[in-house]
């Protein structure tokens, strides 16, 4: 990997603007922890019971409309993504950051 004469990535100045994240608002409809009721509320609470944090990121959130689909992403994701194997769930969560970083994703 190179990296330009100052010694960044590529990329890094564009991917971590705060303005360039704007310039593309979510279509999808996020349901915030304050807003969350009933079967999304429960569904956040699986979610936080799963994974000892407390604020609930806007990849999970964006699932709000969903609370059911919500659930199956967040059992599938402990399955496939932080289940022990060749690589440690920290290396894992390291190769996503790293993916999110330079598709410009914001979650």
């Amino acid at each position: 990997m190179s990296t330009d004469e100052k010694g960044k990535l590529p990329g890094a100045a564009a991917a971590n603007s705060d303005s360039e994240a704007n310039k593309f608002p979510t279509k999808i409809r996020i349901t915030e922890d304050a807003e969350a009721a009933g079967d999304v509320a429960a569904a956040y609470d699986f979610w936080r019971a799963g994974s000892g944090r407390q604020q609930v990121p806007g990849i999970i959130k964006c699932f709000g409309a969903r609370p059911d689909f919500l659930r199956q992403v967040v059992e599938f994701s402990n399955q496939v993504h932080f289940s022990e194997g060749h690589l440690t769930r920290r290396h894992k969560e390291m190769i996503a950051s790293y993916v999110s970083f330079f598709n410009r994703c914001p979650y």
